[in-house]
């Protein structure tokens, strides 16, 4: 999972034009890095300029999936990721950003020309939204709760395989009510008067 770039960009009136934006580009060999540069500022900007206010969207193009956000105000927030990130978490990653942008900057700074502002929370969001996981309270209790049903498969794995029969298990078991013992000897019973060998 990867977040290629960060940005918010101007989108009424048009052209489209980056207010602010951040991009993430080591994976790329330093030769590429430029090029892919402006790729990503052209395509955010295409992006932001057909997201209309109040509405959200997810594009997917060759091995990259845009995220975008555009608020009434004229402004798109757009993210580049690779495929596998959670669409959740870049949304939720959107709004806070165009939130943070809208605090520190009114209309009044960026309405009007091609303005080159700052957000210095735009390069803490993409080093620490790289691990969805450790970002999102929500997918890291999810991650939490799949490991605790793996830990509880393994366990009940490792109870049948020391050797302990469900039989005594039954026998043993003070849970349940001698009706039920009573079924589950009757239904082995039964079960095993069917059996052909």
């Amino acid at each position: 999972m990867k977040i290629y770039y960060i940005g918010v960009i101007r989108n009424a009136p048009k052209p489209a034009h980056e207010l602010v934006s951040v991009k993430d580009l080591n994976s790329f060999s330093i030769f590429q890095r430029s090029t892919v540069s402006e790729f990503l500022t052209m395509f955010s900007g295409t992006v932001a300029e057909r997201t209309g206010p109040a509405s959200r969207q997810d594009i997917e193009e060759q091995s990259y999936t845009f995220h975008a956000y555009g608020r009434s105000e004229g402004i798109a927030a757009v993210i580049i990721s690779d495929h596998d990130y959670p669409k959740l978490v870049a949304h939720k990653l959107l709004s806070q950003v165009v939130d943070d942008f809208l605090t520190l900057h009114p209309r009044s700074k960026w309405a009007e020309g091609t303005p080159q502002l700052e957000l210095p929370a735009l390069r803490d969001y993409i080093v620490k939204y790289q691990d969805p996981r450790q970002a999102d309270s929500i997918m890291r209790i999810q991650q939490e709760l799949d490991e605790t049903k793996i830990v509880l498969h393994k366990t009940i794995e490792s109870v049948l395989e020391r050797g302990e029969k469900l039989d005594s298990l039954v026998q043993r078991s003070e849970g349940l009510s001698s009706a039920s013992k009573m079924f589950y000897t009757q239904a082995k019973k039964q079960n095993s008067c069917c059996i052909i060998t």
